[in-house]
Formats: structure tokens, C-alpha cells, sequence
């Protein structure tokens, strides 16, 4: 946005005016201040501050003359200088020399590092179709720009003071709708005359954050040793401890003897470690019992076949179940039979 920052200095003692102020100007609003600067000079004619656009060196110039008598003249033509160098229209920025009107440049770039991060906050902060955006200035009565890295805002203090919250808070990673549902409800409660002196804390909603992230915990926790003043004691060295054995007063030959029969010591049990572990793949598992089929015993002799014969005559005379589907007629069958014979024998 900017070439450097805002310069002020005092006028050669030859010149007419007093206190001079230079703002840097960015390149693409070239353009546009050409067109509009006669207005410009118009509008802070009025106030007696001179302005200068020097488009080589890329700044715009305000500063006093003999004729202005208004000390604040000065401070609200910076005002608009500042506000026509970050992409407010004229229209707009003109209102900045009106007695109750203020203006806020607000640096958001230097409050998110992540680049993808800020576009989504600022997006956020716009809205869909800048919808957001306009319903903040309808409650702050404020003109609010966002452009690049700046967000200007234009009215009066109470308003501008909202607008810097709101904005802070939404690059903060805050919705913005939670401050404009509060501001909707001021805006309700100060039309009541009873409720003006009176604190707003019980009407206005509070938000907590609901889906907090919880803190995952460490797996090995390190607890802390309480505090002595007295440091600890030193740790035991090798002679030291060959001294409290009486290793120390032995010969080089007994101690290499003594160090030889430890490693084959330990070589020995890892051997048998070795061998166990071998022998382990060796060993049948154990198997299941098998469960004995129980043979039922033959029986003895042949089969009464006569015995057999009288069970199913016995189970043909009971009634047992349903009857028969087609049952053949006992008494038709044997006259038929009858009547077949006579006439066999007659003839």
C-alpha cells in the first residue's frame, strides 16, 4: 500500500504557510486522484489548507496558510489524505471535515502470520456478497473499507471504537456475528429511557467456546523431585568402588584372571538361553484326549423273527395317529372277489 511513512515538517521561513504534512501514495490510485483532485482542492479551499499531488515522487502534500484560522484544519486534512491514499471514495472521505466525524485506519496484516489464514479472516470479516460489512456499518453508523492490509473506518468515536473491536476480535479468530448480536441489542436497549443509566451485563448474551480442543497428554508424565538446597551426592567412581571391594590392591594378572571368569560365566548362561530356545521347537505339543466311542454290545443269538411279526400285527390293530387317506373297503372287495368266482365256476 504505502512507499514509507507519513511525513511532517515545517515550511521554509520564505513560504506562506506554517506546518506542512506529506502522505506516500500508491501507484494505482494514481488514476482516480486525478480526476477527483480538483474536488479536493475544492473542499479544503473552504478550510484554507493548501494541497499539493506530486505524482513523480508519489505523495500528496497538505499544509497551512496565512488564512487559516481553524488549528484543526490541518489534522482533518490529513485525515483525508490518509483516507483518499487507501481506497476510500471521495464521496466518502470528504465527510472527515465535518466537526463530529473521525477516521480509524485500522493494520490487520502484521496479526495473522499464515497469508491463507488472513484472507479467510478478513473474507470472514466482509461476509457473503459484503454482507457482514454492511450490517457493522448500519449499527456503527460508520463507513468501513477493507482493503489490502488495512481496514478504514469513517464516523463518529463511539462508532469507530465498536468497528476497531469487531475487527480485532475477527482476526482473533472471533466471529464477527457474536459482536453484532451485541450491538443489535444495545442498539434496542438504549431506545428504553429507564434502562440508559442502568448496567447492560444481565441483557447482553455471553458466548463461550463450546468445541475447545482439548490438551492431549503426555504418555510418560515426569513427576517433579521436591526441592533440597543441599546438591546431590556425587556418584561413585571406579576405584572407589574397587576400594570398598579390595580389588584395587590385587594384581593386574588376578584381575585380568577374575574378568576372563565372568565373561565365560555369562557366556555360559547365554548358551543355555540359546540352547533352551533351540530345544523348544523340538517338543511335541500336548494333544487333546480323544473321547472313546462307546460300541454298544452284539446280542447274543439270532433274532426271534416270530416275536418281531406279532410287535407289528400288535401296532396294525391300535388306532395310533391319523387314518389311512384312501382306506380300501374291506366289504366290497371281498363280495367282488366273491361274486367274480361264482361266475367263474358257471361258467
Amino acid at each position: 500500500m504505502e512507499r514509507g511513512g507519513f511525513h511532517q515538517r515545517r515550511q521554509p521561513p520564505g513560504s506562506d504557510g506554517g506546518e506542512q504534512l506529506c502522505h506516500p501514495l500508491s501507484k494505482y490510485r494514481e488514476a482516480y486522484l486525478k480526476e477527483c483532485w480538483p474536488l479536493v482542492e475544492k473542499a479544503l479551499g473552504e478550510s484554507h489548507i493548501k494541497t499539493t499531488l506530486d505524482l513523480i515522487e508519489g505523495s500528496i502534500t497538505v499544509c497551512t496558510t496565512k488564512k487559516t484560522y481553524d488549528p484543526y484544519a490541518i489534522l482533518r486534512a490529513r485525515g483525508l489524505i490518509k483516507l483518499l491514499a487507501r481506497s476510500v471514495p471521495f464521496e466518502q472521505a470528504v465527510r472527515i471535515l465535518q466537526d463530529d466525524m473521525a477516521c480509524d485506519i485500522i493494520k490487520i496484516g502484521t496479526l495473522v502470520r499464515n497469508r491463507e489464514r488472513f484472507v479467510k479472516r478478513r473474507q470472514r470479516l466482509i461476509g457473503p456478497k459484503g454482507s457482514t460489512l454492511k450490517a457493522l456499518e448500519l449499527l456503527t453508523n460508520c463507513y468501513v473499507m477493507v482493503q489490502g492490509n488495512t481496514v478504514s473506518a469513517l464516523g463518529p468515536f463511539n462508532g469507530l471504537k465498536e468497528v476497531r473491536k469487531v475487527v480485532m476480535d475477527t482476526m482473533r479468530n472471533i466471529h464477527p456475528i457474536y459482536n453484532i448480536k451485541t450491538l443489535m441489542i444495545k442498539q434496542e436497549l438504549s431506545k428504553d429511557p429507564d434502562l440508559r443509566m442502568q448496567s447492560w451485563e444481565r441483557f447482553l448474551p455471553k458466548f463461550r467456546h463450546k468445541n475447545l480442543a482439548k490438551r492431549r497428554e503426555p504418555k510418560k508424565k515426569s513427576t517433579k523431585k521436591e526441592y533440597t538446597p543441599f546438591p546431590p551426592s556425587q556418584p561413585e567412581s571406579t576405584v572407589d568402588k574397587e576400594l570398598a571391594t579390595g580389588e584395587f590392591f590385587l594384581r593386574e594378572s588376578v584381575k585380568k584372571r577374575k574378568k576372563m571368569e565372568e565373561i565365560k560365566v555369562k557366556q555360559a548362561e547365554a548358551l543355555t538361553k540359546k540352547q533352551e530356545e533351540r530345544n523348544k521347537a523340538f517338543i511335541p505339543p500336548k494333544e487333546k484326549p480323544l473321547m472313546k466311542k462307546t460300541n454298544k454290545a452284539p446280542t447274543e443269538g439270532k433274532l426271534d423273527i416270530e416275536a418281531i411279526k406279532e410287535k407289528v400285527r400288535k401296532a396294525k390293530t391300535k388306532k395310533l395317529g391319523a387314518p389311512p387317506v384312501n382306506p380300501a373297503p374291506p366289504t366290497g372287495s371281498t363280495t367282488g372277489k366273491k361274486k367274480k368266482s361264482k361266475t367263474k365256476t358257471k361258467g
